[in-house]
């Protein structure tokens, strides 16, 4: 067994054990119904327009569903040099997918450089950018939250085998496969991911749940955690 973070998952390669998940409580600490345990397949993505209209994005989850947001997860999909969204009181991680790069250009001097595979870049949704593609079109995933509201934490990690995590009341984890592929073996009765999908994870009571993805290929890991 192979800590992989103190944040709350680790590699497990014990394929003997059991599962200890405590049985689920009520629904009354769920944040809303957006956050909930489920899988959602990459064809379920909702394709819109930025917000200054010179992109599309492809969103995956937000919470709440309705109204103001406090957290984002999308896909970008950026076809042409232009100026990023603001998003005030917001902060971004953005992490390369697909492409040969992307060069972010901010208002105060800084350039950034994301190049294949998958570099990342966290800025604050206030500051100036102005996105400049290396060799044709990129697709960058992309975490937003509202920094008054939410904690949020992004790892990249090899799936290996089992991976265990524990999700606390009050958090949400999310794991975007970016490829090959997985199953959930803790009878939580969430579907199978494929290439591109997404599980969200959400503890539906007073305590911590136990999940456990088993497969291969690579992920990102995304905890947002509740401020207060």
């Amino acid at each position: 067994m192979q800590e992989a973070s103190a944040g709350g998952f680790f590699m497990d390669h014990d394929r003997g054990g059991h599962d200890h998940r405590q049985a689920r409580p009520t629904l009354r600490t769920m944040a809303s119904s957006s956050d909930r345990s489920r899988v959602v397949p990459a064809h379920l993505y909702r394709r819109e327009r930025w917000k200054n209209e010179r992109g599309w994005t492809r969103e995956i989850a937000r919470s709440p569903g309705e109204g103001e947001w406090n957290w984002r997860l999308s896909i970008a999909e950026i076809e042409e040099d232009a100026p990023f969204s603001r998003f005030d009181g917001i902060e971004r991680e953005l992490v390369l997918l697909s492409g040969n790069g992307l060069r972010l250009r901010f208002d105060d001097g800084a350039i950034r450089e994301l190049l294949p595979p998958h570099d990342r870049v966290r800025f604050a949704g206030e500051r100036g950018v102005h996105g400049e593609l290396v060799d044709g079109p990129t697709q960058d995933f992309n975490l937003m939250w509202r920094r008054s509201a939410i904690d949020a934490q992004l790892w990249h990690r090899p799936l290996v085998g089992p991976m265990v995590m524990f999700v606390e009341p009050g958090s949400v984890w999310a794991v975007h496969l970016l490829a090959g592929q997985a199953r959930f073996a803790d009878g939580s009765g969430l579907s199978d991911l494929a290439s591109t999908d997404t599980a969200l994870l959400a503890a539906s009571g007073d305590s911590r749940e136990r999940f456990v993805l088993d497969g291969g290929g690579e992920v990102l890991l995304v905890r947002l955690q509740q401020r207060g």
